[in-house]
Parts: structure tokens; sequence; C-alpha cells
């Protein structure tokens, strides 16, 4: 059966109350209590998204993050009442595509979660690369929606993907932080912690030296620039 929203939280009065106010608003979705229950039901059902909680009574979210990336590229947005930094890097690290603090708004949330879905349905601007870049070192297949470095492909996330495509369509120009949220998130939720943590993860597939980096280089409280080498 096929989902919109896949729930995985052992707290399970707010699973319920999340899964219920999301029903109501036409975003079909189902609710687990357990890391097992999870895994059980990803494989005999297809939710477009998954809200997933950090600390599962029978294993770690991250865990279970990692094996849905094995299979599953739609996109993992974690909930959590833990706010350290760490964890929030540790989340978008293993393939998590941003991440919720609880207490959350049930409005707030199942707004975010809307234009999630509508921007993995291949709704935004951002999909692909209008023309692929490449000058030798660096090259982008739009097609395949690939990143090759040297010669060697790089595994970046869909998300990484459209920020780096985003970014090239609008090279040698600051683009700044509002524009990427607006552009590739389609959405004014997104911190920059999240984004931060996405740029990083880019430079360190594309750069030679990611402490140093030559093709997106940061605008002091602004934004990103990706620059062009010169031919």
């Amino acid at each position: 059966m096929k989902y919109d929203c896949l729930i995985i939280d052992d707290e399970k009065e707010l699973a319920d109350n999340t899964c219920e106010y999301f029903n109501m608003f036409d975003v079909k979705t189902a609710a687990v209590y357990s890391k097992a229950e999870a895994e059980t039901f990803l494989k005999e059902n297809e939710p477009r998204l998954v809200l997933l909680d950090i600390n599962l009574s029978d294993g770690s979210g991250f865990e279970l993050c990692k094996k849905i990336r094995e299979t599953l590229s739609i996109p993992i947005l974690f909930i959590s009442a833990r706010n350290t930094d760490d964890d929030k890097i540790i989340a978008l690290n293993i393939g998590g595509d941003d991440y919720i603090e609880k207490p959350y708004s049930l409005g707030v949330l199942l707004a975010k979660v809307k234009v999630v879905l509508k921007r993995f349905a291949g709704n935004d601007a951002a999909e692909t690369v209008k023309s692929d870049f490449d000058d030798g070192y660096l090259k982008t297949d739009s097609v395949n929606k690939t990143v090759f470095v040297n010669g060697k492909e790089k595994k970046i996330t869909s998300i990484e993907w459209k920020l780096l495509s985003y970014l090239i369509e609008n090279k040698n120009r600051l683009v700044t932080k509002n524009e990427i949220f607006e552009n590739v998130w389609n959405d004014k939720f997104t911190t920059d912690g999240t984004l931060n943590v996405h740029v990083r993860k880019i430079r360190e597939a594309i750069e030679r030296d990611a402490q140093d980096p030559k093709y997106i280089v940061t605008v002091w409280k602004e934004g990103y620039k990706f620059i062009a080498p010169e031919k």
C-alpha cells in the first residue's frame, strides 16, 4: 500500500495525534512505534516520506536511517527532543534531509511535510541542471543526477544534488540563503544549520580541499557563490 508519510516514533500518543492530524488534511499517513515495526512496514508498504525519531524503544533511529538509505531515496526528516548540534550533524550526514525539534507545531510540521512531498515529486525548478558542468575535474550529469570528480563518481543525496545544481545554474553570482531556501527547499522552515551541513558535505565530495574550497565559497552572512574556473 502507498502512503504519503510514515511516522516512526515510540511516543505512541504523539505519533497517533500527528498521524490523525495529517490524515485530516489529506496527507495519507501511518504510524509505527519501533524499529522492528518500521522494518516490517517498509517491506509491505511504500511511503513517500519518513518522519523518524532518534530514540526508539528497540534501537537507534540513526541506524534505521542508514538501513532505509540502502534501498530507498525518499526524504527522511528526523524528529527529536535531542537538540544538540552533534545530533543534527549526525542526522544529516547519514542521509537525513532535515531535523525538526520536539515539541513541534502540528500545523508547521504539516506545512513542511507538504512542501517536501511536493519538492520530491519533481515540481521544483532546481530538479536538474539546465546545462551540464564539466571543467575537466568536476563533472555533473543532469540526466542521471550524478557527480564525477577526477573521473570518479561521488555519492551525494538528492537534496545535495539539487543544491549543487542550483548553485551551478547561478554560477559566479551570490546566491543568498533565503533564495536557496525558497528555490531548493521550496520552504522557509529550513534552518541555517541544515544548509551549512549540506554545503559542507558537498564540499567534501567535490573540492580538492574542503577546508579551502574553490568551487563553493561562502559570502559571510549572505549566502554562497559557485565559482566556475576560467577557461
